[in-house]
């Protein structure tokens, strides 16, 4: 089998705070970010977008995730604040996808969902094909309008993910994954 089909069969996601620099390069962020909107996109409606969280945009950004979580949680310590200060911080680059589905005539939005999720996932299999490691993970202010309002995200735009890229060289431990005959029925 060829290399591609041997990264995919043994990739593993990366916890965040064990991603280290360098990230990739103005160039290479550019490929990647071509090839995570070269997805299927029914209507060519790019149901998606990104946002590119690198160098001090990774700290501007935490400290409106620390100042939303502050607002809700009154009684949240220096470590807890310090902790969602710290959210976007480990990576050296990490790339938010928004989702941008909205109703259309012929194109369902489950569909331009999809698309967004699967914007996502070429953003991952290209970086991990470029030699980095990643981590794919949306987090409680993925979920916040606040948060998201505040991160440049839309009234009608949801996060689909943030994808955290970096260097990790570790042995990463696999997660138990279905085992086929769990998940697969022949028609």
């Amino acid at each position: 089998m060829n290399a591609m089909i041997e990264m995919l069969k043994a990739r593993r996601s990366a916890p965040p705070f064990s991603l280290q620099g360098p990230g990739p390069d103005a160039q290479q962020i550019a490929t990647l970010l071509s090839i995570a909107s070269r997805v299927p996109d029914h209507g060519k409606l790019a149901p998606w977008r990104f946002i590119v969280f690198e160098g001090e945009a990774r700290e501007r950004a935490g400290a409106i995730i620390a100042e939303v979580f502050r607002s809700a949680h009154p009684e949240a310590d220096a470590n807890r604040l310090e902790v969602e200060k710290n959210r976007l911080s480990f990576a050296p680059l990490v790339i938010g996808v928004v989702s941008r589905a909205a109703t259309h005539p012929k194109i369902p939005e489950w569909e331009q969902v999809l698309s967004a999720g699967a914007a996502c996932m070429n953003l991952v299999v290209a970086a991990n094909a470029m030699g980095f490691a990643t981590c794919w993970l949306t987090e409680w202010f993925g979920y916040d309008r606040d948060a998201l309002s505040r991160l440049g995200l839309g009234p009608d735009e949801k996060m689909a993910g943030f994808v955290h890229i970096g260097r990790n060289d570790a042995e990463r431990e696999d997660r138990v994954r279905p085992a086929l005959g769990d998940i697969v029925t022949r028609f």
